[in-house]
């Protein structure tokens, strides 16, 4: 296996600048039922943007559209430039779009060092074995453990980690926190923080608000499969009572 020759425990600065993802009328149908509704949002190089809303607003459905992944899908998804909208999900993987899902796909049967290998490399730059480590130091002691024996929040941990070592710097990752333990929730959030000061852009799907609000540039408030409104992390106090609204909290 070949690594870069980044040095261990550090993470290489992104060079990408100007907006990364565009959507614009993104429609999404599951068999008969329509589920999004001319969705439309912007994420910029080195962002942190989160959707937020409740659970089956189709903050998820819209993650899985941008990644190939719901194939009866309309409008237009632009990557760098390139119209995706067609494109399926292995050619969007190349493309340098990482993807963490809610379910956070781990292999039960294969160890934590064969889960970590397996993605192919999308571009120079990924992390090396090392970087991951210093990063996660709970995988370093895990190498030999299958993906079911983890716990939840190794298996985030693990999930995060394999796409960083493909070299992939623009990443979905949807509800990392979900079911996690405040101090693996604390790890996840700084582990974020990190990459978005490396130049990393990430689009969030995130239920606990709090922990959006530490992290993020922008909020899109999604609603019924719809984008109904977007806050800047600057205007979140003015707005407090409005996101409140929104989530139900």
């Amino acid at each position: 296996m070949t690594h870069t020759t980044e040095h261990p425990g550090t993470i290489a600065p992104a060079s990408q600048s100007g907006t990364m993802l565009e959507v614009s009328g993104l429609n999404g149908w599951y068999g008969e039922s329509h589920v999004l509704h001319d969705v439309s949002l912007r994420v910029d190089a080195g962002e942190v943007v989160t959707l937020l809303g409740r659970n089956g607003a189709g903050k998820t459905t819209t993650l899985k559209a941008i990644m190939g992944l719901l194939k009866n899908r309309s409008g237009s998804i632009r990557f760098q430039g390139s119209e995706l909208i067609d494109a399926p999900a292995r050619t969007i993987a190349k493309m340098g779009v990482g993807y963490v899902p809610d379910d956070r796909g781990i292999f039960g049967s294969l160890s934590v060092m064969e889960n970590l290998l397996l993605p192919p490399k999308v571009a120079e730059g990924g992390f090396e074995l090392p970087a991951i480590y210093e990063l996660f130091p709970n995988l370093k002691e895990r190498l030999d453990s299958y993906g079911n024996k983890l716990s939840g929040g190794e298996q985030q941990m693990l999930s995060i980690a394999r796409i960083l070592r493909t070299g992939a710097r623009f990443m979905l990752m949807d509800e990392p926190t979900e079911g996690l333990a405040p101090v693996i929730i604390h790890q996840i959030g700084r582990t974020v923080r990190r990459l978005k000061k490396a130049g990393f852009t990430i689009l969030l799907v995130e239920q606990n608000f709090h922990f959006a609000r530490e992290l993020a540039d922008r909020h899109y408030i999604v609603q019924e499969g719809r984008v109904i409104d977007e806050i800047r992390n600057d205007e979140v106090t003015d707005n407090l009572g409005k996101i409140q609204g929104y989530l139900g909290i």
